[in-house]
């Protein structure tokens, strides 16, 4: 019975060991931020981005305005669309606003944040750290998992997103 159970918590450490890193939710105030999460970068790459979903529980509006990372020498909020035909991307000097009871979602090809003038390459399992900074909530420190390059969501979901920059 002992041997049993001790072989029995051996193959759940083993699978737990083995799942990939899931990226964590923080809270700060009415500000909620789910699954922070970035794409490891090829050696020599000079940007990166960041995606997440952010709700705002409160009853007033908040606005995402800056974010601060170690990673990269200039880190901005983008956003990404389609203008006549043609997906255009630009930096989004105000920010994002989250009006109370709306989530908003940073995804490839969308809204998301670009790390600039990379440090170093951004590797797969390798956390990167953060801090997002909102007009009411103030400053929420995040960690962003770091998916496979090219990944769709947190967990590495695959193919090429087509709006590299």
């Amino acid at each position: 019975m002992k041997k049993t159970v001790v072989f029995a918590a051996s193959l759940l450490l083993s699978a737990t060991l083995a799942l990939p890193a899931f990226a964590r939710d923080f809270e700060k105030g009415a500000i909620k931020i789910e699954q922070p999460w970035t794409r490891a970068t090829p050696g020599g790459a000079k940007v990166g981005g960041g995606f997440m979903k952010i709700t705002n529980t409160g009853k007033t509006a908040d606005r995402l305005v800056a974010v601060k990372t170690d990673v990269s020498g200039v880190a901005e909020i983008h956003e990404m669309k389609m203008v006549d035909g043609v997906m255009k991307m630009r930096a989004l000097g105000t920010g994002v606003a989250i009006k109370p009871g709306q989530t908003v979602e940073l995804r490839p090809g969308g809204y998301h944040l670009m790390f600039m003038d990379l440090k170093k390459p951004i590797v797969k399992e390798k956390p990167v750290k953060a801090t997002l900074v909102f007009e009411t909530a103030g400053e929420v420190e995040v960690e962003f998992v770091v998916a496979p390059v090219g990944a769709k969501s947190p967990s590495g979901g695959g193919g090429h997103d087509h709006h590299k920059h």
